[in-house]
């Protein structure tokens, strides 16, 4: 079996590469271990806690021991699933601060700058504002004819307008739009959900991809890439027991996850030397940054008891979720059909920080991922944590054989920066659920419990409470040819072996702001056009950056 381009995943950024290389007329032959995204607990938006917990959805990744979180092993989920992680995520859309790629620009990736990538973020989205995107959303920052559909909820729980008028009342801007201009603020969020409908990657890209004849997915388990003098020819896969290789007429693409990425490449022989000879792996290029440089968003869920019963608590059994399960069924209406994170926050930390560096998804009820309600009762929470950890980590393989998992070692809060800008991180979020619009409904708050106020008591809470916000990235590199640390060049091709691509959230240099969905498929639509040797012109269009972000915090 052969075609052009062979692609190792559908996930946000596999599925999108291969929908434009088909789009060009190219044969794509895309492996997918995972099965089908069929069913409500996939498709509808507020079922999202279930497919992150399943193992029929989700690879199951877990980090070793983290030393600086007394020990614990946290969760990674990835989708194991047609459409990738798209198909399990919070369906949050954030692009990332255009500063992010200015960075990601300064430090070797040139070509990636934010004049470079908003084009590419304008071309994958239809984008759906609505009236309270108000004139800003009109500036032509966003796309509005691309495969992405990107809404906005309802949000007819007042609870959700009260927290962005609590951020006004804290002395923050509101942003009609931070996904625009202008990231900084609070305002409404916005999220991969079209009619009701979770709006993966596999709806947006791989299944009209298919339907154009020349893309094809095969369902099989990705063991290698198979390099002959030099040049990635092919993957050698697991198909129904059957050890068989998918070959590449020109080129193979690996968009397998910044877990499952770094993997397959050493498993390939690229990474670091003495590290494939533990393994007895024959090297092929000695890339050492191959599995490095691990980075994630660490959050904690600040949770308040309600003074009234206005939260999603009231549902939060099994008549409440039947009733709301049926609707959905019937209808794609309702609260089935919103992911529950409807208002958002973007705010700098402290004075001297130019761009965002805290998030909040807020939502009306309190609950953790898997599915845990807060003994509380009737609450609500807001997620946070900073976004620019100086913190790495690493992946490195358990052992040479490929049905093996990856050693996961992301190294939290190993700086101390991490924990002054976790702590500031929690008292400047007080601040906000003080103001008069929040107060009203904060009977107490349950986590970390407002008896905790020393340094000493938050590092506590810190060490035993913090989880991962399930970003990782960063696992193979993108830099300058001649940067040893690299493992691909701004061309997305692996430096020192022909014929082979990254395409996924492994190439980040630095972790973007906010959730990295957005950031995952805007990487796939660009780098399908670097393989096919073409780019679209640069925008001249500039991002709002606070006049007093050099003496002012807000």
């Amino acid at each position: 079996m052969i075609a052009d381009y062979v692609v190792i995943g559908s996930g946000s950024a596999g599925s999108t590469v291969a929908y434009r290389l088909g789009e060009a007329g190219k044969s794509v032959i895309v492996i997918e271990q995972g099965g089908s995204d069929a069913g409500p607990f996939i498709q509808m938006p507020a079922a999202l806690s279930y497919p992150m917990n399943m193992p029929m959805y989700d690879w199951g990744f877990a980090s070793e021991p983290e030393p600086h979180l007394g020990g614990r092993r946290l969760v990674t989920p990835r989708g194991r699933v047609i459409g990738g992680s798209s198909s399990i995520n919070g369906m949050v859309y954030v692009r990332g601060h255009a500063r992010d790629y200015d960075t990601w620009d300064a430090m070797g990736a040139q070509g990636w700058s934010y004049a470079d990538v908003l084009p590419y973020f304008q071309r994958m989205e239809s984008w759906h504002g609505g009236a309270d995107a108000g004139p800003a959303g009109d500036t032509g920052f966003r796309g509005t004819n691309g495969p992405l559909h990107i809404t906005r909820g309802p949000r007819s729980n007042p609870l959700f307008d009260a927290f962005i008028a609590a951020g006004r009342q804290a002395g923050y801007p509101v942003t009609p739009d931070y996904n625009g201009q202008s990231q900084e603020g609070f305002g409404a969020m916005e999220a991969t959900i079209w009619k009701g409908r979770r709006w993966s990657v596999a709806n947006a890209y791989l299944r009209p991809a298919m339907k154009q004849g020349n893309v094809s997915l095969i369902r099989a388990f990705a063991r290698r890439v198979v390099i002959e003098g030099g040049r990635a020819i092919g993957v050698e896969v697991d198909r129904g027991g059957q050890i068989e290789v998918i070959r590449a007429a020109q080129e193979v693409i690996v968009s397998a996850s910044p877990l499952n990425t770094p993997k397959i490449l050493m498993l390939s022989g690229i990474g670091d030397a003495a590290h494939l000879a533990d393994h007895q792996i024959p090297l092929v290029a000695h890339r050492p940054g191959v599995g490095a440089n691990l980075q994630d968003h660490l959050e904690i869920y600040m949770q308040f008891q309600a003074t009234r019963p206005i939260t999603l608590y009231k549902y939060w059994n099994i008549w409440g979720k039947a009733m709301i399960g049926a609707q959905w069924m019937m209808t794609r209406t309702g609260l089935g059909a919103s992911n529950q994170f409807e208002a958002c926050g973007f705010i700098r930390s402290k004075a001297g920080v130019e761009y965002p560096d805290i998030q909040y998804h807020f939502l009306p009820i309190a609950v953790r991922y898997d599915g845990k309600a807060s003994a509380g009762g009737h609450g609500f929470q807001v997620h946070t944590g900073p976004m620019r950890s100086k913190s790495r980590g690493s992946v490195t393989l358990r052992s040479s054989d490929p049905r093996s998992a990856p050693k996961i070692q992301f190294n939290y809060m190993s700086q101390d920066s991490d924990w002054a800008d976790f702590r500031n991180a929690i008292r400047l979020t007080r601040e906000i659920f003080v103001q008069p619009a929040m107060k009203q409904h904060v009977k107490s708050e349950l986590q970390p419990g407002f008896a905790l106020q020393t340094d000493e008591d938050l590092n506590s809470f810190l060490r035993d409470h913090a989880e991962s916000a399930y970003h990782p990235c960063g696992t193979a590199r993108m830099g300058r040819a001649d940067d040893p640390l690299a493992v691909v060049d701004p061309d997305c091709r692996v430096i020192g072996v022909e014929g082979l691509r990254v395409a996924d959230s492994s190439i980040f240099p630095q972790i973007t702001n906010g959730n990295l969905n957005g950031p995952s498929i805007m990487t796939g639509e660009k780098a399908a056009d670097h393989i096919l040797g073409r780019k679209l012109p640069k925008s001249n269009l500039e991002p709002a950056i606070s006049a007093t972000w050099r003496t002012a915090q807000r």
